[in-house]
């Protein structure tokens, strides 16, 4: 077994904290060596509002999977989310002094920079710019603008906005508990790796993850993410709805949800009751199936109906933005029955539930496709991805044998090529690193930031 190949996801979720330890067969498919999940005692809504709660079931989480996977677990790749990520359209341009020199990385550098300098509301911070279209003087829709010539650049932006001292949070409890955090991502582009195609987002496709507190949307067109956004409610609402709708406690209100659930509410359930034990030896209380899924119905339809509003603020009626793979849905919240079916009624779209099946080798554990860990899997890959680029970087820095006197000479007469060289690759791999992770500028500062602070 190579170590240095083993990776490791952790989602930490508003409901539950998922470890997940892994690495890729000679296929490319993922083999998960252990798995590891605890109760989030800690997290509302996508934001820590306990650190001593949220470090106990990280540890209780790492624990489980470290004894399943007979590995040590060091390193993590963890995701964030919650209410406090937004995102904004922005329209940006420079002027170029020589028109007759080609756009090249320096050009699309300063363009994204200025970006960054835009004013953000108290406690925000710019996570990641993401250029949609170029516009090179008066030829527009332009997707690679490299090579062409031009006085004047300019872009349509996206921009993901996040409050960085809650993601700081997130960062501490991941470090209290004895980790290393190596990699962050957003959790919607974690599960769209888990779950979407190429082809789906090329076509143009919408991410509708319903977790335990929020449910996070993702839409990509022509293989670029297009819009971010996140909606403060999820299956916890649902399950609030039904406690306070039957008067029974949370736990039997979520088992209710799991076990007799349905999105869409049947003429012949009128009849079929459901019998729930009573408290210190009172009564049971009866409950009908179509009421308990009028309840259910009146919530998730609200949730459909907000986050298609996000699809039509993105412009997806449309023609040029139309979706033609629809909408994919993930997370705990996708496995509620007939989901599929209302969501298609509500937007007049194409809906399928998204699972991991495509990523995991044969022989996995089948529960391991559900959508509830689809941001697990998907953080367990982009940290695989992250791995790859690992050595790459090693062998340019690290240096080759020890050198005799003559090479001595030799280097040294030619410590100004080398010093050259040297610099064009620093200057040409940040834009291969992009390419790899589109939040690996912002990650690689944020963690510069956590292990300057230590």
């Amino acid at each position: 077994m190579n170590n240095n190949k083993i990776a490791v996801g952790l989602d930490i979720g508003t409901t539950k904290i998922v470890a997940i330890v892994g690495q890729r067969n000679e296929h490319g498919k993922l083999e998960i060596l252990g798995m590891g999940r605890a109760k989030s005692l800690g997290v509302h809504r996508g934001v820590v509002n306990n650190i001593t709660q949220t470090i106990d079931s990280i540890k209780k989480a790492v624990a489980e999977a470290e004894k399943a996977a007979n590995y040590k677990i060091k390193d993590v790749t963890v995701g964030i989310a919650g209410q406090h990520i937004r995102s904004l359209q922005h329209s940006d341009y420079i002027s170029r002094p020589n028109f007759e020199d080609v756009i090249d990385d320096t050009d699309l550098e300063r363009l994204k920079e200025q970006v960054h300098k835009l004013v953000m509301l108290p406690g925000e911070e710019i996570i990641h710019v993401l250029p949609q279209e170029y516009k090179v003087d008066s030829q527009t829709e332009i997707i690679e603008p490299r090579g062409f010539h031009g006085s004047r650049l300019e872009a349509n932006f996206h921009v993901v906005v996040g409050q960085i001292s809650l993601i700081r949070n997130i960062a501490r409890c991941v470090k209290e508990a004895g980790l290393n955090l190596i990699g962050i991502t957003l959790e919607p582009l974690a599960s769209s790796d888990a779950v979407l195609s190429q082809e789906e987002k090329e076509a143009g496709v919408a991410l509708i993850d319903i977790g335990g507190g929020t449910t996070d949307i993702a839409i990509f067109k022509d293989n670029i993410i297009r819009h971010t956004a996140v909606i403060p409610f999820g299956g916890n609402v649902i399950t609030d709805d039904i406690k306070t709708g039957c008067s029974i406690i949370e736990r039997q209100a979520e088992i209710l949800k799991v076990k007799y659930g349905s999105a869409w509410p049947s003429e012949n359930k009128e009849i079929e009751v459901i019998s729930i034990p009573g408290l210190h030896g009172r009564d049971p209380k009866e409950i009908t199936v179509k009421k308990l899924s009028q309840i259910i119905h009146a919530r998730i339809e609200e949730i459909i109906s907000l986050a298609y509003l996000e699809l039509r603020n993105y412009g997806c009626e449309e023609q040029k933005k139309k979706l033609i793979a629809g909408i994919v849905m993930t997370g705990g919240g996708a496995k509620l029955k007939h989901l599929r079916q209302l969501t298609e009624y509500t937007t007049g779209m194409d809906v399928r539930i998204g699972y991991c099946n495509e990523h995991l080798a044969s022989g996995q554990p089948g529960e391991l496709a559900s959508p509830e860990y689809a941001t697990a899997i998907g953080l367990l890959m982009t940290g695989l991805d992250n791995l790859q680029i690992e050595p790459e970087k090693k062998e340019k820095i690290i240096p080759t044998n020890e050198e005799t006197p003559q090479q001595s000479v030799i280097q040294e007469s030619n410590k100004k090529v080398t010093k050259i060289k040297k610099e064009e690759k620093v200057a040409s791999k940040p834009n291969k690193e992009k390419k790899k992770s589109i939040f690996s500028t912002f990650q690689e500062k944020f963690i510069k930031y956590i292990n300057d602070t230590e």
